[in-house]
Formats: C-alpha cells, sequence, structure tokens
C-alpha cells in the first residue's frame, strides 16, 4: 500500500482523537529521518536473539492470505480472505471447511454453542458456520441497529460471550468500534472512536481487554466490568517508539500468553521495509520481552497450540494483489 499522506491526530491521555489534520510526505519522512538499524534496535532493547529459521515450518506453502487462526479440538482453524474460505489442519492436511464467496473472511473462533462465527470483512456481517461447515444465516447489525463496518477480529472470554472489533472505514476516519456477542447471542457496541480497529485479545484473568489501532501503531487496553461493558481507556504499548522510529510499524493482530505475555504481529504496507517479519513480545505494562522473527514480509495473526511451545503463525508475501499469497508457519515459541 502506496503511503501518500500522514494522518496528524491530537489526542488526550484517554487515547481519545480531538484535533485531526492533515501532513503531507514530509512528516513521514521526518518521523523515519536517520533509521536506526535493526541490529540497533535489537541491542537497545536488550532482546532475547530471533527465532532461527531451523525452528521454522511451513505447514501450508499455498494459503491465500491467512489470517485469524485458532487451536479447537486438535486442529488448528484458520481462514483465508482470498478464497473466502475457513480451512482446517490436523497435524498432516489443510483441508477446506467451509467457504461463503463473498465474505472477504478475516478471523473465526468457536462459539460456546457448537457452532463457529467468522468476521466478514468484505460484507460487514458475522457469518456463522455450523460444526458441519454448513453456512448459516449471519449477524447483520447488533441490538440497537448499529452495522459492523469492516468486521475483523475476535476474543472469547470465559463466559461465553466474544468480543471483536470492526476497523471501521480506511483512511482518515477514526470510527472503528468493538462489539460483543453475549452467550445469549444479543450484539452490543461497547467501545467506539478506534482508529482502524484491528486485534483483539481478553487477558488470561478476564479483567482487560487488549484492541490493536493499526492506524495510530498502537495497543489500547480497556477495563472490563461484569456486564462486559468496557471503561478505563489507555494506551498499552505504541510501537514505534517501541523500536524507536526505525519505520512505521503498522500492528494487526494480537494475542495473550498463560503467563500474561502479549504477542503483537504486524502487517507493513511496503515491501523491503526494517522489522518485517517480527513478531513482538511485550509485558502487560508494554515493556519490549523479546521477538519472533518470520521469513514474510507481514505477519498478521497467529494462535497457540495447548501447551504454548508451538506458535502457529499466519504469513503473507504478496501484499500488492490478489491472490494475496502467503504462508502458514508452525514456528518454536521459545
Amino acid at each position: 500500500m502506496k503511503i501518500k499522506h500522514v494522518q496528524v491526530v491530537m489526542r488526550s491521555p484517554d487515547g481519545r482523537a480531538r484535533h485531526r489534520g492533515w501532513s503531507g510526505i514530509a512528516q513521514l519522512a521526518h518521523r523515519v529521518a536517520a533509521p536506526l538499524s535493526l541490529a540497533l534496535v535489537l541491542a537497545t532493547q536488550a532482546l532475547a536473539p530471533p527465532a532461527m529459521a531451523g525452528e521454522i515450518r511451513i505447514i501450508n506453502a499455498d494459503a491465500h492470505y491467512p489470517e485469524g487462526p485458532i487451536w479447537y479440538r486438535g486442529k488448528l482453524y484458520y481462514v483465508e480472505y482470498d478464497r473466502n474460505s475457513v480451512t482446517t489442519w490436523d497435524g498432516k492436511q489443510n483441508r477446506v471447511f467451509s467457504m461463503d464467496l463473498g465474505c472477504g473472511h478475516s478471523a473465526v473462533v468457536p462459539t460456546s454453542r457448537g457452532e463457529f462465527v467468522v468476521t466478514c470483512y468484505d460484507n460487514g456481517t458475522i457469518g456463522r458456520v455450523g460444526a458441519d461447515g454448513k453456512v448459516l444465516p449471519p449477524y447483520t447489525h447488533d441490538k440497537l441497529g448499529n452495522a459492523f463496518v469492516g468486521p475483523n477480529d475476535f476474543a472469547p472470554d470465559a463466559h461465553g460471550g466474544i468480543y471483536f472489533t470492526a476497523s471501521g472505514h480506511p483512511g482518515p476516519a477514526i470510527d472503528g468500534k468493538v462489539f460483543y456477542i453475549g452467550a445469549d447471542r444479543t450484539i452490543t457496541q461497547e467501545a467506539v472512536e478506534l482508529h482502524n480497529a484491528n486485534g483483539i485479545a481478553v487477558s488470561k484473568d478476564g479483567k482487560t481487554l487488549y484492541v490493536v489501532e493499526t492506524d495510530d501503531n498502537r495497543v489500547i487496553g480497556f477495563t472490563i466490568a461484569p456486564d462486559a461493558s468496557l471503561s478505563e481507556r489507555r494506551v498499552i504499548v505504541n510501537l514505534d517508539d517501541l523500536t524507536n522510529h526505525v519505520v512505521h510499524v503498522w500492528p494487526d493482530g494480537v494475542k495473550v500468553d498463560s503467563k500474561g505475555a502479549l504477542y503483537i504481529g504486524q502487517s507493513p504496507r511496503a515491501e523491503h521495509v526494517p522489522l518485517a517479519g517480527e513478531i513482538f513480545v511485550v509485558d502487560p505494562q508494554g515493556k519490549l520481552l523479546r521477538t519472533l522473527t518470520l521469513p514474510s514480509l507481514q505477519v498478521p495473526n497467529f494462535a497457540f497450540s495447548p501447551d504454548e511451545k508451538t506458535l502457529y503463525v499466519m504469513g503473507v508475501d504478496q501484499i500488492d494483489k490478489s491472490p494475496f499469497r502467503g504462508k502458514v508457519y508452525a514456528i518454536a515459541n521459545q
């Protein structure tokens, strides 16, 4: 994706937009002038060495924009955006589980009722899929009639509910949202004014919801109330600050491990940029712990194996046109 302008947004400490303005490409040039080398970034952050190529296994070498995975009942479920499909891997083979043309799949997750839901980024719905892979009638709006603009990613909680992001309109609009699907299937709007809402995850204690704002290059947090409502919006980590402004880092998916660490993926918008293929692992306060490195340009999302010793990573190599060829990796999580 070519960047013609950079939006300048003034925000209060809680992360909400207060003023919008535009600068030209000079603003971008200023922010990335005299970039530090990758080696210097790793040295200044005192990182553990990135995962080596020998610890990486390709489990699907012909995925078409793989995204939004989850490990469920002995299988890896993931979507392929350009194939409009949900695909499974059982440890030996990849098989198409479900297809829904026009959906534009971005993520998949099982529900407490035994079916699956998928974010349909292209047609603005939450798709539903039966346990047998049959496509069911989708959810098209919340209980008040609010539409879903660019549904993106899911985060199940411990109560049978599921949070999901709606990215909002591309460009300068700050109209991303977070919705919640209750165990009774009631859908409510829980957060607004997000700048390209993307990855989303619930902390292991169930008290914090993490949300990626891709176009603000950061992860924010909300406090989760017993009724699933959200409050106390705050910034957890800005990826540009974390990497000393070597390059604009466009965060994508986020997952939380059993120790509370956040794994943050990214999707660069140009080829041959510093830090491409890096997954950033930070603590709940946003301190960088280590990185994992994949041989793909974009690493938008991932899922843990049950013992968390393996991370299943979605990689995208072709970002400029369909079929958006990529790979699905299994990488040692150490």
